[in-house]
C-alpha cells in the first residue's frame, strides 16, 4: 500500500515536472523583434542622451509585449560594414531563432570613406558585387570592402537561414530645413535599399519616403522641431516618435507580414 502511495506520490510529482517545463518552453518561444542598424535606431543607450534619439526606443511602444519582445541592439556609427566586421551582427545572430523578426536600417554612415583613420566604416556605392581590397587604418590589416547591397543581402541571407523573417527599412532622411525652406531629395541609400529588398524578395518599408512625405505637410519651423540642433542628421524625442509611427504605419502596408499580428 505504501509503495503504491509513493508511486503514486511520484507520477504526480512527474506530471508536474513535465507540466511546468511545458509552461517555460512556450514562454520561451515567444518572437522577438530585433532592431539592428546605426544612431538613428538607437542613439546611445538609448536613453536620450544629449537630448538625441532613435526610432528604436519608442517602436516597442506598438507592440503587445506580452506576446512579442522587442530588443533594439542598433548601435550608432555603425554602417552595414562595421555592424558585420565588428562583431556586433555575430552577436545578435546567435540570439535569433525561428519565428523572430529583424528590422534592418542602414544607410546614414555607408557614405564615409573606405578607409579614413577615424572610423573606417564606408561601403561601395551600389548593389552590386563590387570589392575592393583596402588597408584598415584602425584594424592595421587588409580588409576586402564591399558595396551597401552587398552587405544588406549578407543581413538577409543570414536572417532567413534562422528561419526568421527579414525587413529592410530605408534610412530616414535627415534635416531637410534649408535657408529656411523644406527641401526634400532622393535618398539613393534608399533607392538601394529598395532595390536588394525587391530582389532578395523581402518586406520592405520605405521609411525615407514616409517621413518625407510627413515633412512635405510642414512648415520649415514646424520640421525643425524634430531635429535636435547639435546636427542635421538626428533627431529629438518627438522626431524619433513621429519615426516610429511611419515605422508602424509601412508596416500595416505590407499585406502579408506576421509581424503586424503582434501590433497593440
Amino acid at each position: 500500500m505504501k509503495s503504491n502511495k509513493k508511486y503514486l506520490s511520484l507520477l504526480l510529482l512527474s506530471a508536474f515536472i513535465i507540466f511546468s517545463s511545458c509552461i517555460l518552453i512556450r514562454q520561451k518561444a515567444k518572437p522577438t523583434l530585433f532592431l539592428i542598424g546605426d544612431s538613428t535606431v538607437k542613439n546611445g543607450k538609448g536613453k536620450g542622451d544629449g537630448s538625441l534619439w532613435g526610432w528604436g526606443s519608442f517602436i516597442g511602444n506598438f507592440f503587445n509585449t506580452d506576446k512579442i519582445n522587442v530588443e533594439n541592439d542598433a548601435l550608432g556609427g555603425t554602417s552595414s560594414r562595421t555592424f558585420q566586421t565588428n562583431g556586433l551582427w555575430d552577436a545578435v545572430l546567435l540570439k535569433i531563432k525561428k519565428g523572430d523578426f529583424v528590422m534592418i536600417q542602414f544607410g546614414h554612415n555607408d557614405s564615409s570613406p573606405l578607409d579614413d583613420t577615424a572610423r573606417t566604416r564606408g561601403t561601395i556605392g551600389g548593389v552590386g558585387m563590387e570589392s575592393k581590397d583596402t588597408f584598415n587604418p584602425i584594424k592595421k590589416k587588409q580588409e576586402v570592402v564591399y558595396t551597401y547591397g552587398w552587405y544588406l543581402r549578407k543581413f538577409i541571407n543570414d536572417i532567413k537561414a534562422k528561419g526568421a523573417t527579414p525587413i529592410v527599412c530605408s534610412s530616414i532622411p535627415r534635416n531637410p530645413v534649408k535657408d529656411g525652406k523644406v527641401v526634400l531629395v532622393d535618398d539613393r541609400y534608399a533607392g538601394w535599399a529598395q532595390e536588394v529588398a525587391k530582389a532578395e524578395k523581402v518586406d520592405f518599408i520605405p521609411l525615407n519616403q514616409l517621413i518625407k512625405d510627413k515633412y512635405s505637410a510642414l512648415s520649415a519651423p514646424q520640421v525643425q522641431t524634430y531635429f535636435t540642433e547639435k546636427d542635421h542628421t538626428h533627431t529629438n524625442e518627438a522626431g524619433a516618435r513621429l519615426n516610429a509611427e511611419a515605422v508602424v504605419a509601412g508596416l500595416k502596408a505590407i499585406k502579408s507580414n506576421q509581424l503586424k499580428d503582434y501590433l497593440k
